[in-house]
């Protein structure tokens, strides 16, 4: 009972701690994301400590909940992106994933490499500089009301192409860390697999769900379709981890699918609630993980700024290169979107902190560029998309 309490408590501290840093953020004209990853790192163990390090740890029930928050997001940008939509921009969308990845991780890796670590483990710190994590531009876009706009399409789509390639990148370094070889035969069956997954999900079931679309309503419950829809979320977000994807990539496939029905909008306001509740545990949780502490060694502040500097300038760069067909603004607005790394850094940090692969110091470096990268993006975003007819490009 006494562990319920506490989980409750904690519940209720990273909430409302969320909609004070929202309002504050939105008060001074930036995105309420801003002010819940701000808020995150108030509460959290390295500031006021509110929230422990141990409440934070993967599989807790925290932990669990940032991850359905973050699920449904993603699920709920799907709904307003249609596969039609996202066809059109698959030239630009391709071109922005792989530049976005392959600068990152070639300058990460010499920067890493400078800072006297042989090449396999700089190669795996440079793959914390990789990943785009579309839960914060995701959210921006959706508080902007500029999910319609070309340019959120090309972010949308590279992020999945991003993804791809990020895993494999991981994969690579992985093995290379483990045994001192690449299994490309193994590498490349995950790549089909990955691709397969996508294009059939994508492909099929949006087809399927425009001819088939009416049996959401065929059961009593009038809220029926919600239900069903979720239900296909969760499955599908489960389903891509099973080919080496985040999950967030199967419920935005799923988002995809249901955006298909009749009744899209009316799905659209029901879901309201529910990322009401949800997605701020995501944001806050992003926040709190950073250990400030550490920073008070002036060694780690000048690593936290070149790293910072690298995983900013090098995203921006790749992703405005492939998106030069929008032009200046619109190949800046998908530059900005691809910067924040977020959760997808805190994650390989992790595994490389595990591995024996990292120092504490680089740890808490690579962790605090991936949470910076996911603060100053969106008043970025939200100074060029700002008071912009949509869809409009220079």
């Amino acid at each position: 009972m006494h562990h319920a309490a506490d989980i409750l408590l904690a519940l209720f501290v990273i909430f409302v701690a969320a909609q004070v840093g929202a309002e504050l953020a939105q008060r001074l004209r930036l995105p309420g994301v801003v002010g819940e990853i701000l808020a995150g790192c108030a509460i959290g163990p390295s500031a006021l400590g509110w929230i422990r390090f141990d409440e934070l740890a993967a599989g807790t029930p925290l932990d669990l909940l940032a991850e359905l928050g973050v699920v449904f997001l993603l699920f709920a940008v799907g709904l307003e992106t249609r596969l039609d939509d996202l066809k059109k921009v698959g030239r630009s969308a391709l071109l922005v994933g792989v530049l976005g990845v392959l600068l990152p991780f070639v300058c990460g890796a010499l920067w890493a490499h400078g800072s006297g670590l042989d090449w396999v483990k700089s190669m795996f710190v440079a793959a914390a500089f990789v990943a785009t994590s579309a839960g914060i531009t995701a959210r921006v876009l959706q508080e902007l009301g500029v999910l319609d706009r070309i340019e959120s399409r090309v972010i949308l789509g590279a992020a999945v192409i991003d993804d791809i390639l990020a895993m494999l990148l991981l994969g690579m370094v992985t093995s290379l860390q483990e045994d001192g070889g690449i299994d490309l035969a193994g590498l490349g069956l995950v790549l089909v697999q990955a691709l397969g997954f996508v294009a059939i999900i994508g492909w099929v079931g949006t087809r399927v769900m425009r001819k088939r679309g009416d049996w959401l309503d065929r059961p009593i419950n009038p809220l029926s379709p919600l239900t069903i829809a979720l239900a296909i979320c969760l499955g599908l977000a489960w389903l891509s981890t099973g080919f080496g994807l985040a999950a967030i990539i199967g419920a935005f496939l799923a988002g995809m699918i249901a955006s298909e029905i009749p009744r899209r909008d009316e799905l659209e306001h029901q879901m309201q609630p529910l990322l009401a509740l949800l997605t701020p545990f995501f944001f806050v949780l992003t926040g709190a993980k950073i250990d400030l502490a550490v920073f008070a060694s002036g060694s780690a502040l000048w690593m936290l700024t070149i790293a910072s500097l690298i995983a900013i300038a090098t995203k921006f760069v790749g992703g405005a290169l492939g998106a030069l067909a929008l032009g200046r603004r619109g190949a800046a607005i998908v530059g900005v979107g691809m910067v924040p790394r977020g959760e997808v850094g805190v994650v390989i940090a992790s595994l490389g902190l595990a591995a024996g692969v990292f120092s504490g110091e680089l740890y808490a470096v690579i962790v605090a560029m991936s949470l910076l990268t996911a603060i100053v993006t969106p008043p970025l975003l939200a100074l060029l998309l700002r008071g912009h007819r949509a869809g409009a490009t220079d």
